[in-house]
């Protein structure tokens, strides 16, 4: 199944790319969290995780709450081309399944542009629209960054 293209809202995009500090920013402090279809995306309110976080789908049997950490996280310019990207992220099912989701999250673990943990954006995991079903225990859910990047903008 092929993952929907990733949205990058307005307020989101404001946070982003204000002039304070978000290239200064630890980049040990991204997430990638997993929310159900309970949540209603709202690009013009969804601006920080608290506004997302209640429907993230329940911690354990290999999730944790409030998503993975991102590794490998850089924001750089080529061309005229700004680009945020990470390694893949992966969560691996032990003692019963990680459940159902259907979008991805990608969100600052902190305070920048006085926003307390800002969204940079999310994915729908199926481009139907449709839930990614639970990965049963013993399997990996890998979600692997398009290699343009999670955005890019020009």
């Amino acid at each position: 199944m092929a993952a929907g293209a990733f949205t990058f809202g307005n307020l989101m995009k404001l946070n982003f790319f204000s002039a304070t500090n978000l290239l200064a920013a630890n980049t040990a402090n991204f997430k990638m969290a997993l929310v159900t279809s309970a949540w209603t995306p709202n690009t013009a309110t969804n601006e920080v995780w608290g506004d997302i976080s209640a429907n993230e789908i329940a911690a354990g049997n290999g999730y944790t709450a409030g998503g993975a950490a991102l590794t490998g996280v850089a924001l750089t310019q080529t061309s005229g081309t700004v680009k945020f990207t990470s390694n893949a992220a992966s969560w691996t099912a032990s003692g019963g399944s990680i459940p159902a989701w259907r979008y991805g999250v990608v969100y600052y673990v902190g305070t920048l542009n006085a926003k307390v943990n800002p969204v940079v954006g999310y994915f729908l995991g199926d481009s139907t629209p449709a839930d990614v079903p639970a990965t049963t225990s013993g399997n990996t859910l890998t979600i692997t960054p398009n290699a343009s990047g999670i955005l890019s903008a020009t």
